[in-house]
């Protein structure tokens, strides 16, 4: 046994946040911090090395900043997590161990398991709890708008007294513009400086891991997590409200503010996010629908598909109502493709780990809907591809959102599109072997071509969908549909087989 402070905090790898509830009045003679890595997760799947690296090594940092502050923390690696807390309790026999509920179903039943004291999250603005309340008080279909406004008003972001900030609560008809023609520049990203730490921790990845090595793009300690938010704030959130639905091949980001993975990790809180955007707002440097439009993502969708996350698992990781049984597109995994908004799109996910939300959902997710890919496919590679890629957060956007797999629960309608959307919104289709416009034939546009199908394969379900009959009714204008059927099996078995 060895002497030394008797309570450990344990810290899983996104709660690095030292003002958390198990850490921020804790002194350094009464409590050790432990911090484990799973060498079995590590190596389950093919990770992007940018999405490991970001973990290990903010973790490590945070490991460093408490020992400066005189903390014992006892860093371990073991098969898993529970192995980890294991082999901690039989060498230093603390007497009690306690923890920030984690992120994560299945870390929440194990630390039950393992008997760990559980204190009450605050990472997000929303706890589960009161999420399962604010449901509970609303039968019928939750919507987000719903829960948005509600935040609003409990948490007092962009109001004037009991009303909006502007007067309307929405300002999503202001931020759907296409990319700009006037060649304006967007915030170049901050870089971070790449040491001794971070070349040992690449050189220690594992071997079947994907994707560029690190770039400086993602922070690994809170310094340069608040440092990319104050030039988000100052260069990129004016900006970010009219074209955050719109995609460039030449710019990675645009004006959106790279800050998830800062929040997901905990180097971030999204109260810090939310006020920094307020006081933007109120001191005239940013217009109200950039600001609302911010907002919107941090305190409405983002907190939203944590509570609904929380609200329908552990059932919902396994739904599938379209009964979509295709495999995952090697076009997602680096294979050749003529589909220019794909390639620009997994280029991006190649280099960063990460492209924004448009592009998950209306190139990525769109194609998967459309061509059928199993969910549970998508959201394994989608959570080891992106540097942001937690289970809370793929689970409802891709089951809910993007594949419609859980048949309707949490949005009204498939986000399904045909290539004339990628077209108005970004320059993907400039240059491309297919044309937008064109349903059928060699030069037919694949997103076009499977939006048909789609329709008509689902067109029983679509049919009773309101919000859906109208597109379904437009599969009798087409003259063509059984040709739009013999190119869909086309495109399809290319899509299978790498060759489209």
């Amino acid at each position: 046994m060895s002497a030394g402070p008797e309570q450990t905090v344990w810290v899983l790898g996104d709660q690095l946040d030292r003002r958390a509830p198990t850490l921020r009045d804790a002194e350094p003679a009464q409590t050790r911090v432990l911090l484990v890595t799973s060498t079995t997760a590590a190596t389950a799947r093919a990770w992007h090395r940018q999405r490991l690296h970001a973990v290990l090594a903010s973790m490590a940092r945070f490991a460093a900043a408490l020992r400066a502050e005189g903390f014992e923390v006892d860093e371990r690696r073991a098969p898993t997590l529970a192995e980890g807390l294991e082999a901690h309790r039989a060498e230093l026999r603390p007497r009690s161990v306690r923890a920030v509920e984690p992120t994560s179903w299945d870390a929440m039943a194990m630390m039950r398991r393992q008997g760990v004291e559980l204190v009450r999250s605050e990472a997000f603005l929303c706890h589960r709890e009161l999420f399962a309340r604010w449901a509970g008080e609303r039968p019928g279909r939750l919507r987000m708008e719903d829960f948005y406004r509600w935040q609003r008003r409990r948490l007092g972001y962009l109001m004037d007294a009991d009303q909006p900030a502007g007067g309307r609560w929405n300002h999503d008809g202001d931020n759907r513009l296409p990319p700009p023609r006037d060649g304006r520049r967007w915030p170049e990203p901050v870089l971070d400086h790449l040491d001794g730490l971070d070349a040992e921790i690449v050189a220690s990845l594992p071997q079947g891991c994907v994707g560029d090595p690190p770039s400086g793009w993602w922070p690994t300690d809170r310094a340069g997590a608040l440092e990319r938010l104050e030039r988000f704030v100052s260069e990129g959130l004016a900006s970010f409200g009219p074209y955050e639905d719109a995609m460039l091949a030449g710019e990675a980001r645009l004006a959106h503010s790279g800050l998830s993975q800062a929040l997901n990790l905990g180097l971030l809180h999204p109260s810090e996010v939310c006020d920094a955007v307020e006081l933007a707002y109120r001191a005239g440097k940013v217009p109200i629908a950039s600001a609302e439009g911010m907002l919107r993502q941090v305190i409405g969708w983002r907190e939203y598909v944590w509570g609904l996350y929380w609200l329908w698992m552990p059932e919902y990781r396994d739904c599938n109502a379209l009964d979509a049984r295709r495999a995952l597109p090697p076009a997602f995994t680096g294979a050749p493709t003529a589909m220019r908004c794909v390639s620009i799109t997994v280029a991006g996910i190649v280099a960063r780990g990460w492209v924004h939300h448009i592009q998950r959902l209306m190139v990525l997710g769109n194609l998967a809907l459309l061509a059928g890919v199993e969910p549970r496919a998508m959201v394994e590679w989608m959570q080891s591809a992106f540097v942001d890629g937690a289970e809370w957060v793929m689970l409802p956007n891709l089951v809910g959102m993007a594949l419609h797999a859980d048949g309707g629960r949490m949005a009204t309608k498939p986000y399904a599109a045909g290539g004339a959307y990628i077209n108005r919104m970004s320059d993907y289709c400039k240059g491309c072997a297919f044309d937008p416009r064109q349903r059928t034939g060699e030069r037919a546009c694949p997103y076009t071509t499977l939006y048909w199908d789609f329709l008509d394969r689902h067109r029983q379900r679509l049919a009773r969908n309101p919000r859906t009959a109208q597109q379904v009714r437009g599969l009798d204008r087409l003259a063509d549909l059984p040709e739009v059927r013999r190119r869909a099996g086309v495109v399809l078995d290319r899509l299978d087989s790498g060759e489209l």
